[in-house]
């Protein structure tokens, strides 16, 4: 299974991509988690990568196709993969899809987790964290006997600076308008599968195997 995870801040995609790899085994290859390994390497691309990084510049598309041959060449992805946090363009979609035909891994499917922008908007601003365990709890989501738990012990509910409506609105403004024609390239191409991420974990899993090619 070679897949593309797509999905908005807040869409779960992250949270099921473990339960996948776990499952499949087969590694979770979070973008970000794979540029910091290729780093910490130094690989080839991996010092290109440093070199950018600690002149305050971003990765250019070259690097990260660079880092993701690297990392998916590796024997832990040769019977799968699940990218996740790339491609975030359509021109890394088609920089992709040409590195897998290189690499003779075409993609299986590109999965979109689809849910609304009100449950989103909820689910990354309702978030708290608890002042006393560090647990995460949902104002919106969570059982309410969760949270009076934690005003019963004494414990707050700590909101994280960047998870204000305003700051959140911008970030899914700014998905939706780099990740709507990945979306469409991917569909033009018969290779879009959409899931309904609304729910809990386990029944939006069921859902994702059970529309897995």
């Amino acid at each position: 299974m070679r897949i593309v995870l797509l999905g908005a801040p807040g869409s779960g995609k992250g949270t099921q991509a473990k339960k996948l790899s776990a499952e499949g085994n087969i590694p979770h290859v979070s973008t970000g988690d794979m540029l910091r390994e290729a780093v910490a390497k130094g690989t080839r691309f991996g010092q290109k990568a440093k070199a950018i990084m600690d002149s305050g510049d971003l990765v250019s598309d070259d690097v990260m196709l660079g880092i993701i041959s690297e990392r998916l060449s590796q024997p832990d992805a040769a019977d799968g993969f699940i990218l996740d946090g790339f491609p975030r363009t359509r021109q890394q979609a088609i920089d992709l899809e040409e590195l897998l035909d290189t690499l003779g891994v075409p993609l299986d499917a590109a999965v979109l987790m689809d849910v609304e922008f009100d449950i989103l908007m909820k689910r990354l601003t309702g978030r708290r964290t608890c002042s006393k365990t560090g647990k995460l709890l949902n104002v919106y989501f969570s059982p309410n006997d969760e949270i009076d738990a934690v005003i019963a012990a004494g414990g707050e509910l700590i909101q994280r600076e960047d998870d204000n409506e305003e700051t959140i609105r911008n970030r899914l403004d700014v998905y939706r308008e780099q990740t709507e024609p990945v979306v469409e390239f991917y569909r033009k191409r018969n290779r879009l599968t959409v899931v309904d991420a609304d729910g809990s974990v386990d029944d939006v899993h069921a859902r994702l195997a059970a529309a897995l090619p």
